[in-house]
């Protein structure tokens, strides 16, 4: 019986990993956000807006990997709920800056911890060094596709 070579080894495709790890941790993220009324995408939007205060609606929406649509939804829901405020009008341009309320960022600290939790059950068999190690391929391997290397289409 002849195995077809022109697939991909699902064993060991880095690709294939990478999107399985990404799926187990966003499920393990949604399980202990959950109980906080939040999911991943509301989690990783608050916490954008903490670490950078006045995204606007189309950055919030690439760091978050949503479309603008579902980031002007959530943020409704999120300035209803009182999380976040919004600009009624634009400093410049048409951009609605957006920044937490005290409300949003005691949220978020709730669920940073939970997070935080999950990070370090995910790396609990890791050394600090290969941690360190894996961050530099992460980014590496980011950098790579993102920049446009054409060293994969050689292959």
């Amino acid at each position: 019986m002849r195995q077809d070579t022109t697939g991909i080894d699902l064993e060991t495709s880095l690709g294939y990993l990478l999107k399985e790890a990404s799926s187990v941790l966003r499920a393990a993220m949604e399980e202990v956000l959950r109980p906080l009324g939040m999911s991943v995408t509301r989690y990783s939007c608050l916490e954008l807006l903490a670490q950078r205060p006045g995204l606007s609606n189309s950055e919030l929406a690439r760091g978050t990997f949503v479309t603008r649509q579902s980031m002007n939804v959530l943020l409704q829901t999120l300035e209803h709920e009182g999380y976040v405020t919004r600009a009624t009008e634009a400093a410049v341009g048409k951009v609605l800056p957006t920044e937490l309320t005290p409300l949003g960022r005691h949220q978020l600290e709730q669920a940073s911890s939970a997070v935080r939790a999950v990070e370090v059950r995910m790396l609990a068999g890791m050394t600090e060094t290969e941690q360190a190690g894996a961050l530099r391929s992460l980014r590496s391997m980011i950098q790579s596709l993102r920049g446009g290397d054409n060293s994969a289409s050689a292959l």
